[in-house]
């Protein structure tokens, strides 16, 4: 089942002709969430060819306008469409204020409600959950509040041994409570336990979305062991002041928290127009975390 990210905008405050701003979309297991929505992105979800109708929960992490200026138009877009799903959005709660008459202006009103929820920035909260997936907001450190968001996989049962049921001609009726966890005991009293009956399952995937932040380490432990991390990287190294007068990362800062807090793999964006050149950040950051990629809009990460 998938669990991949897809790139809509990889530019800082700034678009360039080859960048938008910050907006990504992630499935998970067939649910899809819009993380930010800088302008132009319904224009990315067309171009790449992402299904609006799925994408009905939307997290913004903070009000700059690079990360949000893009919903008067999805939501627009979502009514010409003829949707009528609810929406869901989470995210500060001066976002219904500002965006709300924008709404209330849309010609013919709109066939779905939207439905606003706000985010703390104090501490880490469990913002969103379903039998599959849970999402975890979590405070960084920008000039404005801002919050990263954490996904992830639930836990998932334990998957029968078909030699197991063979061996054993186990019945139908009991293979769901030793996926549960029960022993299974045969007619002579014998017990058989559930570690061989069963197949371990697969470790829960996650991804970490920290945007925008200066080095703000008490984000290890909320984004500790993911699969998937990206982080914003602003600027090369060498503008490392600069970086910290404007709460943003250099792309070494973004390779020691990945390091630091044992991710798998590390995507680095919210690049600023001044860079031409992507390569060399990611070489930088390499140095420090080798498993480090770029984001180029378009792209898909897809974790195993």
């Amino acid at each position: 089942m998938p669990f991949e990210l897809t790139i809509l905008g990889s530019s800082s405050a700034l678009p360039t002709s080859e960048r938008y701003p910050t907006a990504q979309v992630l499935n998970v297991l067939e649910r899809f969430f819009l993380i930010d929505c800088g302008e132009g992105t319904q224009i990315q979800i067309r171009r790449l060819k992402l299904r609006f109708a799925k994408i009905t929960r939307i997290f913004i992490s903070h009000l700059h306008g690079d990360h949000y200026f893009g919903l008067p138009g999805l939501i627009s877009t979502y009514s010409l469409l003829g949707l009528k799903n609810d929406i869901h959005i989470h995210a500060p709660s001066d976002l219904e204020r500002l965006i709300r008459p924008q709404i209330d202006h849309m010609k013919h009103g709109l066939n779905f409600n939207i439905h606003f929820y706000p985010l703390d920035f104090k501490a880490a909260h469990v913002i969103y959950a379903d039998d599959k997936v849970e999402v975890t907001s979590f405070p960084v450190k920008h000039s404005i509040p801002t919050c990263g968001f954490l996904f992830k996989e639930k836990p998932r049962l334990a998957n029968i041994s078909k030699e197991a049921m063979n061996k054993y001609n186990i019945p139908v009726k009991c293979i769901q409570d030793i996926k549960n966890g029960a022993d299974f005991i045969l007619e002579n009293g014998t017990v058989i336990p559930n570690h061989v009956l069963t197949i371990p399952a697969c470790k829960p995937r996650s991804y970490a979305f920290c945007t925008d932040t200066k080095y703000y380490e008490p984000i290890i432990e909320h984004i500790k062991g993911a699969d998937l991390l990206y982080h914003e990287t602003t600027f090369a190294d060498d503008k490392r002041e600069f970086a910290r007068k404007t709460f943003h990362t250099t792309t070494k800062e973004a390779a020691t928290l990945a390091k630091k807090a044992g991710v798998a793999k590390l995507v680095i964006g919210h690049f600023s127009a001044r860079y031409k050149d992507i390569d060399a950040l990611v070489s930088e950051a390499r140095e420090v975390f080798p498993e480090t990629y770029a984001a180029h809009d378009g792209d898909v990460f897809k974790v195993i």
